[in-house]
């Protein structure tokens, strides 16, 4: 079960560049959060906190997972998978409900969202079914069944309602089944049934707000000072940065809260607005790197267990 081995093997690049990329974010939340008091001393809003307990309970989880192997979570998988479904169907009925949304589970201080561990679940449950198979994922019917593997969380989280978090899991499918050897033909069916089912979810799956954050994301001037007004305010907090930003506490948009709830889904805003151009550069180059140095990783443990099958 524990594979102390492992200890020797970290990817000490890939791990700076994550902890590199979070400090960075928590930097940011630190200066949108920041509240300064008449006596000119000040303090950081509370969410820097919860990400550094966050950030804590994630490194002793790091630790955790590097003494197991991690096959065991795979060949679990479908009872992970089956503990999430539960969860899910649990805060669809006894959940907590915030701004309209019941997606979470009170557990003292702290309030647990099942949705966050369904792109990971369901990537293992998928590894599980395409690897059974020594041909991967070019085997229509084992497309089908981790095609149903994956609509029913999908389901249950857009019925929360979370369509952003639900919508994640189709790339997640995708990307196993490619990883898995899926042919880019039926690649191109998926996309294009994808493409003929569009209009019908869109008049009868979308409920009303959900379409009118579609259509002020493509045309935020349609509704300026309504739904439109964060996705205006973001464009003119990233402009503002130029080249090399404001320095750090020192924007106007994030600080004077011009921007609204900045310190969340628009944090990136205040990234450029600060660090400018030049900082933007930086954090997607960690970004792409983490994505490149993990695609490789995980094509060379494929080839590995390949060789080693023969």
């Amino acid at each position: 079960m524990f594979e102390r081995r492992l200890f020797f093997h970290v990817d000490w690049l890939l791990l700076g560049a994550v902890l590199l990329l979070t400090g960075i974010g928590v930097a940011m939340i630190y200066s949108t959060t920041y509240v300064t008091l008449s006596n000119g001393a000040g303090h950081p809003g509370p969410q820097v906190w919860t990400q550094m307990y966050a950030l804590a309970i994630g490194m002793v989880a790091l630790v955790i997972c590097l003494m197991i192997d991690y096959r065991m979570f795979a060949e679990h998988s479908l009872m992970l998978f089956g503990g999430l479904v539960v969860l899910l169907i649990f805060v669809l009925v006894k959940g907590s409900t915030q701004m309209g949304a019941q997606r979470w589970i009170p557990i003292g201080p702290f309030n647990l969202q099942p949705s966050e561990f369904g792109r990971l679940t369901v990537a293992l449950l998928l590894a599980m079914v395409f690897g059974e198979n020594r041909r991967g994922a070019r085997n229509t019917s084992d497309l089908i069944i981790g095609g149903l593997f994956t609509g029913v969380p999908l389901l249950l989280i857009a019925k929360q309602p979370d369509l952003g978090t639900a919508v994640t899991l189709i790339p997640v499918f995708l990307g196993v089944a490619y990883l898995a050897g899926l042919r880019l033909r039926l690649l191109g069916v998926l996309a294009l049934a994808g493409l003929m089912i569009a209009p019908v979810a869109w008049k009868f799956a979308l409920k009303d707000y959900q379409r009118q954050r579609i259509e002020t994301f493509l045309d935020p001037e349609k509704d300026p000072r309504g739904a439109g007004y964060q996705t205006i305010q973001a464009r003119v907090t990233v402009g503002s940065g130029g080249l090399t930003g404001k320095g750090f506490r020192q924007g106007t948009q994030g600080q004077y809260k011009f921007l609204p709830v900045a310190h969340n889904d628009f944090i990136f805003s205040v990234l450029a607005e600060e660090q400018g151009f030049i900082g933007v550069l930086v954090a997607l180059g960690l970004y792409l790197f983490v994505i490149l140095r993990s695609i490789e990783a995980a094509r060379w443990e494929a080839s590995f267990r390949g060789l080693r099958s023969r």
